[in-house]
């Protein structure tokens, strides 16, 4: 072997190791590619998939603030119902004066507060033509008390089936039943 031939040799086996370097880089950067290829179609997935979240996000957001304005409502709407039942029922218990007549004996009659509060000022609104004297100016009853009061029916003036009286706090007039005369 002449020296001018190692040369050559030498360049073989350095040509093939490039060779073989570039096959091995080839395959390296193709493995490189696809793994870029497959990171783009994985990144564009990872977008798309952010897309849908910020939407749905986006969706429950609204659906929350929907339904906070629908608790708010039904809150007022049950503030203003309590309110109105504890209106209603202080109104309910509230001490009223519940007035009747009863007849005591032949043309003697009473005028009975069986309510929880007094009755101010007890005015007669009918004219009463069998009513034995004047009905008393400010007359008061307080619960359980009784006022007396004589009426006697004749041929021109009977006495009525009903008289209606109001007082403070009762404006419009109630009807109270006069029972029949019993001896």
């Amino acid at each position: 072997m002449d020296m001018g031939d190692v040369p050559a040799w030498a360049a073989l086996v350095v040509s093939v190791g490039a060779v073989a370097v570039s096959l091995k880089a080839r395959g390296d950067g193709s493995r490189a590619a696809d793994a870029a290829e497959k990171s783009v179609t994985e990144a564009q997935r990872s977008a798309e998939a952010s897309e849908q979240a910020v939407a749905e996000a986006r969706r429950s957001s609204d659906a929350a603030e929907r339904s906070a304005a629908v608790a708010e409502e039904t809150l007022a709407d049950q503030r203003r119902e309590a309110a109105e039942r504890r209106a209603a029922e202080a109104e309910a218990n509230r001490p009223r004066a519940a007035l009747k007549i009863e007849h005591a004996n032949k043309a003697k009659w009473h005028l009975v507060n069986y309510g929880t509060a007094a009755a101010e000022n007890i005015v007669c609104v009918d004219e009463v033509e069998a009513m034995i004297g004047d009905w008393p100016t400010g007359l008061s009853l307080p619960p359980g008390e009784i006022h007396d009061f004589m009426m006697a029916g004749s041929m021109q003036a009977s006495i009525p089936s009903v008289l209606r009286v109001k007082w403070d706090g009762q404006d419009e007039p109630v009807p109270l039943r006069v029972p029949p005369r019993v001896g």
